[in-house]
């Protein structure tokens, strides 16, 4: 296993997460390709993140890039500013700028197929429409 962390990102940890959740088991080229596409903020430091650990992979631990997929994508609360607007009568709103911590957990495939995979990847459920089922038209007699 490989991480990799970004500390201190200067965007809040619940719109970073939309990307993060995107990318939770998936091979790292599905991944950056992915990234090419989302049309979120946080897609650039995430996609350099994933670059970042991909050269620490290969160049420390040897390991192969076609058998290395995401692991784990965690985004935690980092410090938050804490900012003062002015406004009506002399009262001060306060204004909160949060930051975020992301951690990076590479691992290597066990085997080559897409069954081993399956079995990898996380317990997210797809963004598919649940099945409606129709409701019988009830009539009473009279």
């Amino acid at each position: 296993m490989v991480t990799a962390s970004l500390n201190n990102y200067r965007q809040s940890p619940r719109k970073v997460r939309l990307v993060a959740t995107l990318l939770c088991g998936k091979t790292v080229t599905d991944a950056l390709v992915a990234l090419q596409f989302v049309g979120k903020r946080a897609s650039g430091p995430i996609a350099t993140l994933i670059q970042s650990a991909v050269a620490n992979a290969k160049n420390n631990f040897s390991l192969d890039v076609q058998n290395l997929f995401i692991k784990e994508l965690r985004v935690d609360s980092g410090p938050v500013l804490k900012r003062r607007m002015p406004r009506a009568r002399g009262r001060a709103f306060p204004i909160h700028k949060r930051t975020s911590h992301v951690r990076l957990v590479l691992a290597e495939k066990i085997g080559g197929d897409k069954k081993s995979m399956k079995a990898l990847k996380s317990p997210v459920k797809s963004l598919q429409a649940p099945k409606v089922v129709k409701a019988k038209k009830v009539t009473t007699k009279k």
